[in-house]
């Protein structure tokens, strides 16, 4: 079956490198065009590719180290009851785990050197029910965390900056002070090491230490658990759910989901994904948009070709629908290249980076800053499609005025000096 009048010849005029200097240039711009939108469209693919990467590897090592949804005392002090707490939130048929927890900040010292951390007094055997982490330690460094032996399982990164090691001891400064005779002095209390863990998560493997709950109660003076931890069957549900028990539980408790506790983090993090894909769709309507002027000359170059086509019968719509052809098939060349290559690089990430660090000597992800230290992706389907639906409509747009000026040529007054 024969091709349509109007893609036969928009086709020819795509290709035609050919013949004169002017055609040859005009054949360049349109490669450059083409060019210009595969780029484009790779760049949007890989770098929100990247940033869905970073943001589901740094939530999933965030919830293997914290629970999904905490349910704590609106006035700061021990529950009441936590195992009751702990069984009224069971009934929600999503909650899968419980464990009861303290948690506050203070200061850990060794010699002269002091870090700030985070103390959570953990029941090592029901935290192994809550978190990944709880599961992975509970018959290691968790085993050893027993009431009134004042151990401490410490952060890998909070372990090598304050060069402590297994069986060393550490001092833990409390925030709240002691009245004395002399005055009021901070509490301190002498703890063993007895384990590290590495979470992969930079800000808890260097900030984040990890004691018995009978302990943690006794050093920051709380009668028992201040709050507790859930581990839910779906981690996405955690602000549903999270919304159920605070009806469930009444207005003495608190009810903070993971997405609530972490949310400046994730709110910029879709800040950055937002305004990257706006930055880099402008690249691509740029690109997009050269194809204006490619085919303004197209149609400059070619008014005696339209003219003669007219003569035979051809209609302005059809004269119109030739340059659509031509410009379309620029974006559909130019958009498919640009989603195989962004596609390519995006599921090769992980083995290109690394050689580009190699080769340049640098580090792209210190794990200091960007919480994690090696390049991560992610593409998903919800940004391929809408990437590649954008640039083909962008540059349909692109084809619209060339090719309504094309239909307005007049055949007399394109074959009089002809």
């Amino acid at each position: 079956m024969p091709l349509p009048f109007e893609l036969q010849v928009g086709w020819r005029y795509t290709r035609a490198g050919r013949g004169g200097r002017r055609n040859r240039f005009i054949s360049f711009i349109s490669g450059v065009s083409m060019i210009g939108i595969a780029l484009g469209v790779m760049a949007l693919i890989v770098v929100l590719s990247v940033m869905n990467g970073f943001q589901k590897e740094v939530r999933d090592r965030m919830l293997n180290v914290i629970a999904h949804v905490e349910l704590l005392s609106y006035s700061g002090q021990a529950l009441p009851d936590w195992q009751a707490t702990a069984a009224r939130a069971r009934q929600n048929p999503e909650v899968v785990g419980a464990a009861p927890f303290i948690v506050s900040q203070s200061l850990i010292a060794r010699g002269e050197d002091m870090r700030g951390a985070v103390i959570r007094g953990i029941s090592p055997a029901e935290e192994a029910t809550v978190t990944g982490l709880g599961a992975q330690l509970k018959d290691t460094a968790y085993a050893r965390l027993k009431p009134g032996e004042w151990n401490i399982v410490i952060g890998a990164e909070m372990a090598r900056q304050l060069g402590v090691h297994e069986g060393d001891k550490i001092t833990v400064v409390s925030p709240g002070g002691q009245v004395t005779p002399a005055g009021v002095v901070p509490r301190l209390k002498s703890f063993t090491v007895v384990g590290t863990f590495n979470s992969g998560h930079y800000e808890y493997d260097s900030g984040l230490a990890l004691i018995h709950v009978d302990d943690a109660a006794k050093l920051f003076r709380f009668e028992g658990p201040t709050g507790v931890q859930l581990r839910l069957k779906d981690v996405h549900e955690a602000r549903r759910v999270a919304a159920e028990l605070s009806q469930q539980m009444g207005p003495d408790i608190l009810v903070r989901d993971w997405t609530r506790s972490n949310a400046t983090w994730f709110d910029a993090v879709q800040i950055e994904k937002r305004m990257m894909s706006i930055v880099l769709t402008l690249i691509v309507a740029v690109a997009a948009f050269n194809l204006v002027s490619t085919l303004v000359m197209t149609v400059t170059d070619k008014q005696s070709d339209i003219a003669i086509l007219r003569t035979l019968g051809a209609s302005p719509r059809s004269v119109m629908g030739i340059f659509i052809v031509q410009g379309a098939v620029s974006g559909v060349i130019g958009t498919l290249a640009g989603v195989g290559l962004g596609l390519l690089i995006a599921f090769n990430i992980d083995v290109i980076v690394p050689f580009i660090e190699h080769l340049l000597n640098v580090s792209f992800l210190p794990g200091s800053i960007y919480l994690i230290s090696q390049m991560p992706s992610d593409p998903q389907q919800g940004d391929i499609v809408p990437i590649a639906i954008g640039s083909l409509a962008l540059a349909f747009l692109a084809t619209l005025y060339p090719s309504w000026r094309a239909s307005r040529v007049q055949p007399a007054e394109a074959l009089r000096y002809e």
